[in-house]
């Protein structure tokens, strides 16, 4: 993943900034539980990216990866519609408890803009309910040059959204940003709705960690700058965590992307490690031995 990608990470302040106040309030809402739902992934499975992860003579990377891992940030449906015999056929491959937290496709987000999207929405449910509770929140990702100019846009979509199935936004455009009136009514639309609000760290774009959670999910999408800042991010984020499952935070979707992907798998052991310790879970490290292999290239 290239957004936000700068040439010299080590210059960049990575301190996360403070929690708003509106994730307080809403956590407040809630009761702390013991054992949040926790989901870490990768954001793709192909051998290509994930280079060095698959021991040699894998024949099918989706069922090795999903024996590693509890969840993927699924970015290929982001590229086109898959027919449903695909979901079907994802979700047989994998084990019971694994999910799948799929991008909607571009046409919907970049090309339409959310504007006559509602037989395409339609296609891409219809499909992705093929992959029964094996489906985890599905996000909306737009454009960098979608403003809030275009509120209107994606306040219709949102409010057509079906109620029943969980969805998260990422918006990019810098003017959500820094208009502090804009950013208040885009996420109150969000906490209405039970839409989680995506956070996104990286280096380039520290506007866009605006720690801001609009309902009980925090859906994080890291990207490491394949610098040795990237360990020392994931034990920040391992203490927020903390700090918001005290708060009453219950579930927690924490992706894992590198510049170069190859590392990925990495620092998704090291953080799911580092979780299970402080969060007193036994979420499976993925494969140690492959990763070691990685570590080595």
């Amino acid at each position: 993943m290239k957004f936000g990608k700068v040439d010299h990470p080590a210059l960049v302040d990575f301190t996360l900034p403070i929690t708003h106040k509106k994730t307080i309030n809403i956590l407040n809402s809630f009761k702390e539980v013991s054992k949040p739902s926790i989901f870490v992934g990768c954001a793709k499975w192909n051998k290509t990216d994930l280079k060095g992860f698959y021991p040699k003579g894998t024949k099918d990377e989706l069922e090795y990866y999903s024996k590693q891992f509890n969840s993927i940030e699924l970015n290929a449906t982001f590229y086109r519609q898959f027919p449903a015999i695909q979901f079907e056929k994802w979700e047989m491959k994998t084990p019971k408890g694994f999910k799948f937290f799929p991008k909607l496709t571009q046409d919907i987000s970049h090309w339409k803009r959310l504007k006559g999207v509602q037989e395409s929405v339609n296609v891409y449910l219809e499909n992705s309910l093929k992959l029964q509770d094996k489906l985890g929140t599905i996000f909306l990702q737009m454009n960098s040059n979608f403003s809030p100019q275009s509120f209107n846009a994606l306040q219709n979509f949102v409010v057509s959204w079906p109620k029943g199935i969980p969805l998260a936004v990422e918006v990019r455009h810098k003017d959500w940003f820094e208009d502090k009136a804009v950013f208040e009514e885009y996420t109150k639309l969000l906490q209405e709705k039970n839409i989680a609000n995506i956070l996104v760290d990286t280096a380039g774009r520290r506007d866009m960690l605006h720690m801001c959670l609009t309902n009980n999910e925090a859906f994080i999408r890291f990207v490491g700058a394949n610098h040795k800042s990237d360990y020392d991010r994931l034990d920040a984020w391992v203490i927020r965590l903390k700090e918001w499952k005290t708060l009453g935070l219950e579930n927690i979707n924490f992706f894992i992307h590198q510049n170069l992907e190859v590392e990925s798998p990495l620092l998704a052991a090291y953080f799911i490690k580092k979780i299970n310790k402080e969060f007193n879970l036994n979420l499976k490290i993925p494969n140690e031995e492959s990763n070691q292999q990685m570590s080595l290239l």
